[in-house]
């Protein structure tokens, strides 16, 4: 089995969006293999759209949607346009600052939250053309301050109010993320609060994704071929477009929809289901006309959480198809061992039986 090891790039190039945004030629690190490149009009993909108010009805269609690709709409969500608009306007105040003050959040190598310009420095080649702020986030009573310390402590005094703001966004997407646990307990028989319980108290992530305009955007991509490896992604996109998704050997497009949320299944949840739910294979495409902007939250288990399907899904038909574990090492393996792809949580699995007794 071959591990991609996480190595600091020998030439890191900086990725100044200020600056490649306007050249005509993009560095090669950014260049993607010509059967990885991007496809002009892809299909849309039809996905369902879900009224939340209509719970009975909203499982069904979950359940439908999780068993051919793991995507789906949700509105009447009860969170307000308000929040979700200020979130959006925020991020423009965050990303349009010189380099060097967002640079003061810079992720560290092998860590998953604080600012990144693309992968520099963690990989050489197939560099995504964006720029990502991610935070934690804790539904824990104990850190009901989380994020506006993050910013506050990283950015000072004059980005509380941006954390107020993304403290709140977060709270209302862990209240949304535990009510659609709540559907995928009932769609997939069993209790209905199963899930839910087991992600009342989420240490989950957060992440403001800015994707800016490429002069040659049909030789890059904004995020790589991957399937998430957390739970469940509720994602926000702008009016611009770019998520696709890998469906019938091909790429089709999600069109953007302000009233409504993009839903998906990560690997960790399709090990909750024992492999009955899969994660789908997505990316982000860019243009040359305009940047395009994401909230993306990854709902997560608290650390202590043992990652293990009930017995209801477990049968002679379904048998034990993943080993139990825990978030954090499934998190550790992303950020230090494996870049995230199709094959994450089937990799991760062999890793954790052959290193079954480091770890113990």
């Amino acid at each position: 089995m071959t591990i991609k090891c996480m190595r600091e790039a020998k030439e890191s190039v900086v990725f100044d969006a200020t600056v490649l945004q306007h050249q005509p030629n993009i560095p090669p690190q950014f260049i993607w293999p010509d059967h990885e490149k991007p496809s002009d009009n892809p299909p849309e993909l039809e996905v369902p759209l879900i009224d939340l108010g209509d719970p009975e009805r909203a499982a069904v269609l979950v359940g439908e949607a999780c068993r051919k690709h793991g995507f789906f709409l949700v509105v009447n969500h009860g969170v307000d346009p308000n929040l979700v608009s200020d979130a959006h306007r925020y991020m423009d105040h965050f990303f349009e600052q010189p380099l060097q003050e967002k640079q003061r959040a810079q992720r560290k190598l092998g860590q998953h939250c604080g600012y990144a310009s693309s992968f520099t420095g963690r990989f050489s080649s197939k560099l995504p053309w964006k720029e990502t702020l991610s935070f934690e986030y804790s539904a824990h009573h104990s850190s009901s301050h989380i994020v506006q310390n993050y910013f506050t402590t990283t950015f000072g005094q004059h980005f509380a109010h941006l954390g107020k703001v993304y403290e709140e966004y977060c709270r209302e997407m862990s209240r949304l993320s535990l009510g659609i646990m709540e559907l995928l307990g009932v769609s997939l028989g069993v209790k209905q609060s199963y899930f839910k319980e087991l992600f009342e108290e989420n240490e989950s992530i957060m992440r403001l994704n800015y994707y800016p305009p490429c002069q040659k955007p049909e030789q890059t991509l904004g995020t790589g071929p991957h399937c998430d490896p957390t739970s469940l992604t509720i994602l926000h996109q702008d009016t611009v477009g770019g998520l696709q998704v890998f469906v019938d050997n091909q790429w089709m497009s999600i069109t953007p929809n302000v009233n409504a949320f993009v839903v998906n299944i990560g690997d960790t949840f399709m090990a909750l289901s024992n492999g009955r739910y899969k994660s789908c294979l997505h990316r982000a495409v860019v243009n040359s006309r305009s940047s395009r902007k994401s909230l993306a939250f990854f709902l997560c288990p608290n650390k202590d959480k043992v990652v293990t399907p009930p017995p209801e899904l477990v049968d002679s038909n379904y048998p034990r198809t993943y080993p139990d574990f825990r978030w954090p090492l499934l998190l550790e393996f992303t950020q230090k061992h494996y870049r995230a792809d199709m094959n994450t949580l089937t990799t991760f699995s062999n890793w954790l039986l052959q290193h079954q007794h480091i770890i113990h």
